[in-house]
């Protein structure tokens, strides 16, 4: 779809002016003589840009008036003010009041041309970065309020200003460049560059060049940075580390304890000044004793250990993470929000999570787009896929084998406690306070009823 332009002028013949100059560009253009009908149309549909004359005879409002009802409800479309009794006082009015630029009549064609392509240049870029940050914002903290992230978020805010080297550790998806990017946010060096290699995905005979970067010619004809170089004054992330290349752990050592490296082809080292931070999903003192990882790189490395808890270690956090994924996932398609019912919930909270957080972000986003039904309606629990809903609470899903109508009402009461009990277990993590707290009961009344029941602590255990 082409832009649009809103032209407003009191003047016929100026706007049929602008009109043709703008088609003939290809834009699309709608036109206004004062500002009641510039302000309808405007309302009617969002154009691409506003050129907006200052003077309007037998208008309401004049342009500037017009410009604050316009930027009050959608600052970020651009507006050029044209006016042909222009002063100083004019155009720096228009300015301050939020125009992009100020144009005198009677003007060039291709200056006006130039203009409104500037403008709509910088208006696709503030765009593009609201969109970044917007997808960035479950990329750059760590959500929830549990008291294992909290712990995290804490360590964080004391090891970030000292410049110590971090190992960050924890299952695939639970945020570990997350944590990283935290870590340099809060830096000295949060103006730096933060460069992340992943050398999961690298293959192992890049791995030096990638580090350390090329020499080249003696014209320097060929010459190419690597990512240590790249750090300078930053931090380097070396993303699931245990992936790296015996060989190459040898040589980032010296790397890591001198600051300095050579480029490949080179015999000059050069002299750095980068953070490394590291992260794993493995256990690298297994690594070190079957030979995979050298133990001098990870003393190097670990100076200070940080872990991250995986989701199913912080399920009192699900409820809050899957609704805020759900907003953010409506928000970047254009969809309507749906809520999540009770039941789903419940059945969020009781799945293992091996994908951890990046996988409930990517389920809430699939059943925003996927779900049927009206976007008023809930998501339940049996529209989630099986591989969840096999792990909600037997209460959920009654055992189809269990005739409770057969059951005299003690023994029916009885099964609908157990499962009542041990669902609210297995969500708040086997915590008989929150439990206790959710369900309206005493902590010791609690411990007494599921005595009774015969609920064990096997039964609560979650993993």
């Amino acid at each position: 779809m082409g832009h649009e332009i809103l032209i407003v002028d009191d003047e016929p013949d100026i706007r049929l002016l602008i009109e043709g100059i703008l088609a003939d560009e290809g834009y699309e253009t709608r036109l206004a003589a004062d500002s009641d009908s510039a302000i309808a149309a405007f309302r009617e549909r969002r154009p691409s840009l506003v050129v907006l004359d200052v003077w309007l005879q037998g208008s309401r409002l004049d342009g500037l008036g017009i410009l604050n009802v316009l930027h009050k409800e959608e600052p970020s479309i651009p507006v050029i003010m044209i006016s042909g009794h222009g002063t100083i006082e004019t155009a720096v009015a228009a300015l301050q009041h939020g125009a992009y630029d100020f144009i005198e009549k009677p003007f060039q064609a291709d200056r006006l041309l130039v203009v409104v392509r500037r403008a709509l240049e910088a208006s696709r870029l503030a765009r593009e970065n609201a969109e970044l940050r917007l997808r960035a914002g479950s990329g750059t903290v760590l959500e929830g309020r549990s008291a294992a992230i909290t712990a995290v978020r804490n360590q964080i805010d004391r090891v970030a200003p000292t410049g110590s080297r971090v190992l960050i550790s924890g299952m695939a998806g639970t945020g570990k460049e997350v944590a990283a990017r935290m870590i340099h946010a809060s830096s000295r060096r949060a103006e730096g560059p933060f460069i992340a290699l992943n050398c999961a995905t690298l293959a192992p005979g890049r791995f030096e060049e990638e580090l350390f970067g090329i020499e080249g010619g003696d014209d320097g004809a060929g010459r190419r940075t690597g990512v240590l170089e790249r750090a300078h004054g930053g931090t380097l992330v070396l993303d699931e580390v245990s992936d790296m290349p015996l060989e190459t752990q040898g040589k980032i050592v010296r790397a890591l304890q001198d600051q300095t490296f050579e480029r490949l082809g080179g015999a000059r080292r050069v002299k750095v000044d980068v953070r490394v931070l590291a992260t794993t999903n493995r256990d690298l003192q297994s690594e070190i004793a079957m030979g995979r990882f050298r133990e001098d790189l990870y003393y190097r490395l670990a100076v200070v250990p940080l872990r991250i808890p995986s989701l199913r270690e912080r399920r009192e956090d699900i409820p809050e993470l899957a609704r805020m994924f759900l907003d953010r996932a409506a928000e970047n398609a254009g969809l309507p929000l749906r809520e999540l019912s009770g039941d789903a919930i419940a059945a969020l909270q009781s799945y293992e999570w091996p994908g951890n957080v990046r996988e409930l972000r990517n389920l809430m986003e699939r059943l925003l787009i996927m779900m049927p039904g009206n976007s008023s309606d809930p998501i339940r629990a049996d529209m989630l896929p099986s591989t969840v809903g096999e792990g909600a609470p037997a209460l959920l899903k009654f055992d189809s084998d269990e005739d409770v109508m057969s059951l005299p009402l003690r023994e029916a009461r009885d099964l609908f406690e157990t499962q009542y009990l041990q669902a609210q277990l297995l969500r708040f993590g086997g915590n008989i306070s929150r439990t206790a707290g959710f369900v309206g009961m005493e902590r010791s009344a609690l411990h007494r009823k599921l005595k009774q029941l015969g609920v064990t602590s096997e039964d609560r255990n979650t993993g």
